[in-house]
């Protein structure tokens, strides 16, 4: 299988070819830019499949650049910054990034993240095919068709809020899902207010589907952000 092509979006000239490096040594194609109108050029020429974004641009703040590229791109985008507050992840995150790695980052976890990024767009593929009536996940499995859930074979008995969540969660795996995306996706007429509603719902799913809600293996919890499903092997 092709290495997907990776636009690399970065000012900061040391940060911005460590990261080349560790994509050419790892057989990724790469592009590279250090100011939010040539990615804006580079994304729309090259239709990269996957860009990391610094959000600290010279020229534009990176969360607009986010908004300009989901006009008309799917792509998946990863945000690289210094800036750790919560409000800085939601406001990326809900302007389209799908997942957030704060500097100073491993070598190693930039590579898991493209992984799971990889498995993610591999998953979006197949499922656009014939439409996927079926969602594995490890022991979890959904059947979208007669609406039940399965954990381990034993059928789950979830309210329908429950369910909604968790086909939510499902359908976007790997990415995380910010409180306000849950809440206008459940609830269209949710306000950021009934985030501790939405806690409380996800607290009786995790009991139902986690072996362990201590320890998740399906549904992680990014605190002040949102949640995310994880990948489990079968």
């Amino acid at each position: 299988m092709n290495k997907p092509l990776i636009l690399a979006v970065e000012d900061d000239r040391p940060v911005r070819t460590l990261i080349a490096t560790t994509l050419k040594a790892h057989g990724y194609r790469h592009l590279e830019a250090a100011t939010g109108e040539a990615a804006l050029l580079e994304a729309s020429s090259h239709n990269p499949d996957i860009i990391l974004l610094d959000l600290g641009l010279p020229d534009l703040d990176g969360v607009e650049v986010i908004t300009r590229i989901r006009a008309w791109s799917n792509a998946p985008i990863i945000v690289i910054s210094a800036r750790s507050e919560d409000a800085d992840k939601i406001s990326a995150l809900d302007a389209g990034a799908d997942d957030y790695l704060t500097k100073p980052f491993s070598v190693e976890e930039l590579l898991a993240r493209l992984r799971a990024t990889q498995r993610r767009l591999a998953a979006m593929a197949e499922a656009a095919a014939p439409a996927a009536s079926v969602f594995v996940n490890g022991g979890l499995r959904i059947d979208y068709a007669a609406g039940c859930v399965y954990l381990q074979g034993a059928e789950l008995h979830l309210t329908p809020i429950e369910y909604k969540l968790l086909c939510l969660l499902a359908q976007n795996t790997g990415k995380v899902l910010t409180h306000n995306y849950i809440l206008n996706k459940i609830w269209s007429s949710a306000l950021p207010s009934d985030t501790p509603s939405l806690r409380v719902f996800m607290a009786t799913l995790r009991k139902k589907i986690e072996p362990d809600p201590s320890h998740p293996r399906y549904i992680q919890t990014h605190i002040g952000v949102g949640y995310r499903m994880l990948e489990n092997d079968a």
